[in-house]
């Protein structure tokens, strides 16, 4: 190992739990309003996601060749993947006001200061179900575009249950260990 690089060893397990902050991290954390995820609260934001839906649905609609069944299941795909990669992918705030004090946690962690089954974590908990659900009804219940739309609600569903808060599962994200 060079001094150039140091980098801690790498653990042999896929899964590991983000470690609680330090004391200096939770006072950065105090003093500051976490700008990332307040918004999740501000009034209009859970609209958006409704907003979003009917956009993404609108844009598939008018596809030449695209049926209504393909139609919901790639809004579904697609906000599931954005919402996926929004509250679950990245880490960090995109701000740089509050000393890093945030770098390790994603949004879903973040919001409400990581508090579980606050009002905003359940709108954001429902909104994928409701649109499975709601996809599932217009894709006729067929059983192909039934497993492509509950494995994408699944992919966003599962990370955000309590069971679930600070672990990470490291397939894509590199050595978890690695502070660079």
């Amino acid at each position: 190992m060079s001094s150039k690089n140091p980098r801690r060893r790498r653990s042999s397990s896929l899964v590991y739990t983000e470690p609680p902050e330090s004391m200096e991290q939770i006072s950065d954390q105090a003093a500051l309003p976490n700008l990332n995820a307040e918004w999740v609260n501000a009034k209009g934001a859970w609209m958006i996601h409704f907003v979003l839906i009917v956009c993404l649905k609108i844009l598939y609609d008018i596809i030449p060749g695209v049926s209504q069944e393909t139609s919901w299941t790639l809004t579904n795909i697609t906000y599931m993947m954005g919402s996926y990669l929004m509250f679950h992918w990245v880490r960090g705030v995109p701000f740089e006001f509050n000393a890093g004090a945030y770098d390790n946690l994603n949004m879903w962690e973040q919001i409400d200061n990581g508090d579980q089954y606050t009002p905003a974590k359940k709108f954001l908990l429902s909104v994928p179900v409701i649109l499975f659900l709601i996809s599932t009804h217009y894709t006729h219940y067929d059983l192909t575009y039934f497993m492509i739309n509950f494995l994408a609600t699944l992919a966003v569903i599962i990370p955000k249950l309590p069971a679930l808060h600070r672990l990470r599962i490291g397939l894509f994200s590199g050595d978890p260990y690695d502070d660079r």
